[in-house]
């Protein structure tokens, strides 16, 4: 779909592609924008999108469009690709040792039962908005363009710094496979500061590699990441039959030496062994078939996901005792222990596999993620336009791309990389809030009586939810008064909307079931195991927050203003 008027070509570069809005034609329209910012943030922040302008009128951004070229079979395999990476083979041994022992099994159970929630949510909403924007686009209707944009610049940010470290992550365990040390393949250099000594020239190609094939064409990715993410699999099931080959079912006992809150402590560490499946929502605009394929590819994906995991946790603590096993390479020493030496060549084989499809699977998804966002005008919307002759959007894959390659040749980011995940969570505890509000409140439609009701019980939701988590944090041994507090005032929320609260929407094709419980719920293990992140996490979140707010107040919010207003320039 093209704009209407002359016809440009893709590649192009002038101010008007970049701020093509009327308050950054020249400093005194920049100066009257930034005199209305109350005004403008206060319009904003009132200000709903609709399922119209988000399927079809932000599309004419791109000036053309994506193909539709996707089947439930892609997209089960982009699951696959997405979320199974060094995570698992990484997270297992390190929690297992150190937090859960053998019950690292429950930690996989509840993270896997809280990532099922989010799924389900998401899936409702990618059902019936199925746009490239994914959560971007499902708050922004829902909750309107602030909260979107606190979204969207986590997304962002977890899309740079997290293809970062993956590609760094790639690097060491490619180092593995050639039997040399993880950092054998990186240079040393004298001329930078500690944490940035290390250049990464692999990790850069490896990024560069991904964005290419992501560039040319959905579906020829969809194919390697078919034939990668088989051979992973692969792997992976070998390493579980081996495992309860060699089991020894008294590595078992005790099962729970670091107690309940070891568990959940794990529980949400290894949560992000499941990250990644919300790419799948952005592919929605590329699917032949949204209402079927999109459901049957994140939940089928997702459910047989997390067999796996607890089938890995389970083989990896019958093999070894949870003291013996070696946090930094667990697989590979638990078979040495059983006389498989070779084992850890075929781990390294399985994470390198799974570390490939997350990259290229991460190129489709973020481009997307961004593309959606430039629609809006929250970034220049040069990053909107889609490729008349490839389908995809090249400069969206390129905004990821090219800084995610400068961060990976000089920075280890293991430690920035982790305090990552709060954003994630952030991001699904706004999802089940936002179905919530599309369920029980439509504009112009519902009382003002129950939208108050509403707002309420969320809000009690969340703050016993908090509280609960807080509380858990505290480590008040022996001490249950706090839960008999926090609980049930969650449980007053939740039947808060179920006695008080119309429902004023039904899902048209597919929906989440027993809304509210499953929803609130889902709120509730999300703000629980950011709970258990500890606080640098919380200050990191503060800090990127802070910047983004900068960001949005100068720039961002006079765009999407002048875009909703249609006070564009027209491009030349």
């Amino acid at each position: 779909m093209k704009v209407e008027g002359e016809e440009r070509g893709y590649w192009r570069c002038s101010k008007k592609d970049f701020y093509p809005e009327e308050s950054f034609q020249s400093f005194g329209s920049y100066r009257a924008a930034l005199s209305q910012t109350c005004f403008r943030f206060k319009n904003r922040f009132v200000s709903r999108s609709d399922d119209e302008n988000e399927r079809f009128e932000l599309r004419k951004q791109s000036e053309n469009e994506m193909k539709r070229s996707l089947t439930w079979w892609d997209l089960v395999w982009f699951g696959f690709g997405s979320v199974i990476g060094a995570g698992i083979f990484v997270l297992t041994g390190q929690e297992a040792h150190e937090q859960a022992g053998p019950a690292i099994v429950l930690s996989y159970v509840v993270s896997g039962f809280s990532a099922m929630l989010s799924v389900f949510c998401y899936t409702e909403f990618a059902v019936e908005i199925p746009v490239a924007g994914g959560s971007f686009a499902y708050l922004r209707i829902e909750l309107g363009d602030f909260a979107a944009f606190i979204t969207a610049g986590n997304i962002l940010l977890e899309s740079i710094v997290g293809t970062a470290a993956v590609a760094r992550a790639w690097t060491s365990y490619f180092a593995t496979l050639l039997n040399r040390n993880p950092n054998a393949l990186r240079i040393k250099t004298d001329l930078t500061s500690p944490g940035f000594d290390l250049l990464d020239p692999i990790a850069v190609v490896v990024i560069v590699a991904a964005a290419t094939i992501a560039s040319i064409s959905t579906r020829k990715t969809s194919l390697i990441n078919w034939i990668a993410s088989a051979v992973n699999t692969l792997v992976i099931i070998f390493v579980i039959i081996a495992g309860f080959i060699h089991a020894n079912t008294s590595n078992l006992t005790p099962f729970l030496p670091y107690g309940p809150e070891g568990v959940f402590r794990a529980a949400a560490v290894v949560y992000f062994a499941y990250g990644g499946f919300d790419s799948i929502a952005t592919m929605a605009e590329e699917t032949k078939n949204p209402s079927r394929d999109i459901p049957i590819g994140l939940l089928g994906s997702m459910s047989i996901i997390t067999v796996i995991y607890c089938l890995m946790a389970l083989s990896l603590s019958m093999m070894q005792k949870y003291t013996d096993i070696d946090p930094n390479a667990a697989y590979s020493v638990a078979f040495q222990s059983v006389g498989m030496k070779w084992g850890k060549y075929l781990v390294a084989l399985g994470a390198l596999k799974g570390m490939t499809t997350v990259l290229l699977v991460g190129a489709l998804g973020q481009a997307r993620y961004i593309t959606h966002i430039a629609r809006t005008h929250m970034i220049p919307p040069i990053f909107a336009l889609v490729h008349p002759k490839t389908g995809t959007p090249i400069n969206a894959t390129l905004l990821v791309a090219i800084p995610s390659a400068l961060i990976a040749f000089f920075s280890g980011l293991d430690v920035l990389a982790s305090l990552l995940s709060i954003s994630t969570l952030f991001i699904f505890t706004m999802m089940p809030i936002a179905l919530l509000v599309r369920r029980y409140y439509a504009r112009e439609v519902t009382p003002r009586t129950d939208l108050l009701k509403l707002i309420i019980c969320i809000l009690i939701v969340l703050a016993s939810s908090m509280g609960t988590s807080a509380y858990w944090g505290m480590k008040v041994k022996g001490s249950w008064i706090g839960y008999t507090i926090t609980i049930p005032f969650w449980f007053l929320g939740t039947f808060g909307i179920v006695f008080f609260v119309s429902q004023q929407r039904s899902p048209k094709v597919w929906g989440v079931p027993l809304v509210p419980w499953l929803p609130c719920l889902s709120i509730a293990t999300n703000i629980f195991l950011m709970g258990s992140l500890g606080a640098q996490a919380f200050v990191r979140f503060g800090v990127c927050t802070l910047v983004m707010l900068l960001y949005y107040f100068l720039l961002g919010l006079h765009a999407t203003f002048d875009m909703a207003h249609q006070q564009i320039v027209p491009r030349s």
